[in-house]
């Protein structure tokens, strides 16, 4: 449902783009004519990148099937072009129409009050029954993910009986990284120093989306959040002050950090996770030693979930005779295959990294190409929040262009570092939401001559009030 709703949208969008187009009109938001940037050019020369190299591993027209590690078919190409470019794509064309102020406005709080929604959610999931998620149609199992499947019920972590929120339709990972979004707009809510009024709702909503993202024990989440708040305090604090108050509060999360990982080592060491975030993206990377050119779209990351089987790794020491009651698990003693007995296992490839994803997929330039992108759209960001500062008045508003603007800067800061760790763009709610805000943030053209021109109220009757 969620890409026929966003292929609903990029209709609309190209229809206004067409008529705009034939009518001669020039970019609503820049006062120029649309024209193609780096960053557009990195995204299509990655699109057609990845159609070149899928057609020299898998013919199109195969049936969907599975041809191991050394290429797919059709079938995980298009998973591939969902992951991958979907979001992208959309992006491309988004940036291409106007935006109207009063839409940006009510995103920050949309976002604001979905996440206060998801956040109590998770909270509360925290202390109910499994019974109540079978109920719902979960899994009756805990901690297993099967692709043609429900999703299980939670996620324990490790051997302990310790529970991991998630949302409705994805795990603890996924909901973690979302949570990042709303964790932006408070965050700049509440640091936007000239912004006095509404601060206690916005505190509340940041401490109900702190404590749902601490219960999701995602740790890559939680690195993204702490360079977040890292980067909203330095903005929030004058500059002779700045260095002695970040240093202080890195190093208190550092000795709480610390504390944690030698009282509860299996809460937060995680040894079996963290050897997973190190070996999977050593395997990343000697499979594109071995395949420099790559092995096509959606041989890797989530994508390679599709149609393969579902398999966990064991400790050697564990006892696996658990799992004899799901016969479909594929179940591993360290290497060993020991369920079931009867075929080889054709397990996902996973890199536990979004580039090294793309580096598996697209080789070493797809891998490069990915950094370029990231830096590029960060680079960006910095320079046109730049821009915004230095006009008067601004920053004043309640919600404002700025808030848009420094919003997405923290959030795709705090992805594209947990993107180190995991395969942060899989999740439709992250890729979407945040290529939807960017396409708003950095729409093709400069953005200086919009923001100069007067912003139309709410009750304006003038053209840009009916933009998209």
């Amino acid at each position: 449902w969620k890409e026929m709703l966003l292929g609903v949208i990029l209709i609309i969008a190209l229809v206004e783009i067409f008529y705009g187009m034939r009518s001669g009109q020039r970019s609503a938001v820049s006062g120029q004519k649309v024209r193609i940037d780096s960053i557009d050019s990195i995204i299509v020369t990655s699109i057609v990148l990845g159609i070149i190299v899928s057609t020299f591993h898998f013919p199109f027209l195969a049936p969907p099937k599975l041809l191991g590690s050394e290429g797919g078919s059709i079938f995980h190409f298009a998973y591939g072009v969902k992951y991958d470019f979907l979001p992208l794509i959309a992006f491309l064309i988004l940036r291409r129409v106007p935006w109207s102020s009063q839409f940006m406005d009510r995103v920050l709080r949309s976002i604001l009050i979905v996440g206060v929604i998801v956040a109590v959610y998770g909270i509360i999931t925290f202390f109910l029954p499994q019974s109540f998620f079978v109920r719902l149609g979960y899994l009756p199992y805990h901690s297993l993910y099967f692709s043609d499947g429900p999703i299980a019920a939670f996620q324990m972590i490790g051997n302990t009986t310790l529970r991991r929120i998630q949302s409705v339709m994805s795990g603890p990972n996924q909901l973690g990284l979302w949570l990042l979004i709303p964790l932006s707009v408070g965050l700049v809510k509440i640091f936007q120093r000239k912004v006095i009024s509404d601060q206690r709702s916005a505190i509340s909503a940041l401490v109900l989306v702190g404590i749902a993202l601490l219960l999701t024990f995602s740790r890559s989440a939680w690195i993204g959040a702490f360079a977040m708040v890292i980067v909203a305090l330095g903005s929030a604090i004058p500059a002779q002050a700045r260095k002695r108050i970040i240093v202080g509060f890195v190093s208190a999360i550092a000795i709480i950090g610390v504390i944690l990982l030698i009282a509860f080592p299996s809460v937060f060491g995680r040894l079996g996770s963290t050897r997973g975030h190190l070996e999977k993206p050593l395997e990343a990377i000697q499979i594109m030693i071995a395949h420099p050119f790559g092995l096509g779209l959606g041989t890797a990351g989530p994508a390679s979930n599709r149609g393969t089987d579902a398999c966990i790794v064991l400790r050697l020491q564990d006892d696996p005779s658990w799992a004899k009651t799901i016969p479909s698990l594929c179940v591993f003693l360290g290497t060993r295959q020991v369920q079931p007995t009867d075929r080889i296992c054709n397990c996902p490839l996973l890199t536990e990294n979004w580039y090294l994803q793309w580096g598996v997929e697209m080789g070493v330039i797809g891998f490069v190409l990915s950094l370029v992108l990231v830096i590029l759209v960060l680079r960006k960001l910095i320079i046109e929040n730049g821009k915004l500062k230095i006009i008067s008045g601004i920053s004043s508003h309640k919600f404002s262009i700025y808030n848009l603007h420094f919003s997405i800067f923290l959030v795709f800061l705090g992805l594209s570092l947990a993107a180190l760790f995991l395969h942060a763009w899989e999740d439709a709610a992250v890729a979407y939401t945040v290529w939807v805000m960017l396409s708003v943030a950095l729409p093709s053209g400069t953005l200086r001559s919009c923001l100069q021109s007067p912003v139309p109220s709410s009750s304006s009757t003038s053209a840009d009030s009916t933009h998209t």
